[in-house]
């Protein structure tokens, strides 16, 4: 992998076997990173990146913004779940803390005198449990369609990735931040992983299985990584 400077933003470039050219912003770091066919030339990433830089700018800009946010875990913030924004509402209690999701609020029970980073960490927890209740239904279905077993998968916190998948042990591991996407960018996730499974790299094979299973699943990927 190489990078570029333009005009002041720096934009990693990774050459892979591929058709198309692909331009992503990871809305976790804001980090950019041009794919492109082994053969193309820096011209030609040259101009295609100077026709985007208006998009890249913007783009860049909003995830900068909300990527400085400042969350202090109070009553009247909104936090994701699931593709949608749910407004918080801090209870104080004597006793268990907890999450609960009821009347399209998230409630969090927490002792006196909790502090920002405690309320924080009782969310974290509790988005982990959700994600862990859903994945197992979801990829059993996937085994069932596709004809492959997944062996283990685990969560973890991605800066860049959605997801990765070890082939040998036939492991994936997801994004704990997909529960804050939709439930179809999050099974668009786990089938590009179960997919790897047949095929490990990104070429016409993966992605007319893709299209196999998921038609629509470049849309969904637009969606999911701001993808050009």
């Amino acid at each position: 992998m190489s990078h570029l400077i333009l005009d002041e933003i720096r934009i990693d470039v990774v050459r892979k076997k591929m058709k198309n050219i692909r331009l992503t912003i990871y809305p976790s770091t804001g980090k950019i990173r041009l794919s492109v066919p082994k053969r193309t030339s820096e011209k030609m990433i040259q101009n295609f990146l100077k026709s985007k830089l208006d998009w890249i700018k913007k783009h860049s800009q909003s995830i900068v913004n909300q990527n400085n946010k400042i969350l202090n875990f109070e009553t009247g913030e909104e936090h994701p779940f699931l593709g949608k924004n749910y407004p918080l509402e801090i209870i104080e209690i004597q006793g268990r803390e907890k999450v609960k999701l009821e009347d399209n609020i998230i409630y969090l029970f927490v002792n006196e005198g909790s502090t920002i980073e405690l309320r924080q960490k009782l969310l974290v927890k509790w988005y982990r449990k959700q994600l862990e209740a859903i994945l197992p239904e979801m990829i059993a279905y996937w085994e069932s369609v596709m004809h492959v077993k997944v062996e283990e998968w685990r969560i973890k916190s991605m800066k860049t990735k959605w997801g990765t998948c070890n082939i040998t042990k036939k492991r994936i591991w997801l994004n704990l931040e997909l529960i804050k996407k939709t439930k179809e960018q999050l099974e668009y996730v786990v089938v590009h992983e179960m997919v790897h499974l047949f095929e490990k790299y990104h070429n016409k094979r993966f992605y007319d299985l893709m299209t196999l299973y998921l038609p629509n699943w470049k849309e969904i990927r637009k969606q999911l990584n701001q993808i050009v």
